[in-house]
């Protein structure tokens, strides 16, 4: 398992999102912010990827148990359920437990609790679609 240390983000590398392909991958993204909401989803689809939409967790938690999802991408504070408890369903859940998460979080990553070590990789937002599709593209590839 990729941990968030050992994944390499770098922005001056070229990437662009037209060069990520996310065809035929599906993301569930999770975010409580309306207008970030839209352009993640924008942003995703725009790069191929398909896109299951959650207003926060509960949400998404109830999208993971009828849909598949090749990744999630989830805020880590959200009403209802938050993403870090999102994170431990889906680690603790047998047929969710090796799809990659992705935590987004206006929090510094030194900053947040233990429970961020269960996550692929962690963005702080304002997180730059170069570096999403980056993180997407390198979790949907292993």
């Amino acid at each position: 398992m990729t941990k968030l240390d050992e994944l390499e983000i770098s922005t001056g590398n070229g990437v662009h999102p037209a060069s990520t392909g996310g065809e035929g991958q599906c993301v569930l993204l999770a975010e409580d912010d309306p207008a970030l909401r839209r352009y993640l989803e924008v942003v995703l689809d725009r790069a191929g990827y398909a896109v299951v939409s959650a207003n926060d967790g509960l949400e998404a938690m109830k999208a993971l148990l009828t849909t598949h999802v090749d990744v999630i991408v989830t805020d880590a504070l959200m009403p209802n359920l938050d993403g870090y408890e999102l994170c431990r369903f889906v680690r603790n859940s047998q047929h969710l437990a090796q799809t990659p998460v992705v935590l987004l979080s206006a929090l510094d990553l030194k900053n947040t609790t233990d429970q961020s070590e269960q996550v692929d990789a962690f963005l702080a937002k304002p997180v730059s679609p170069e570096d999403l599709l980056l993180v997407l593209n390198q979790l949907v590839q292993r």
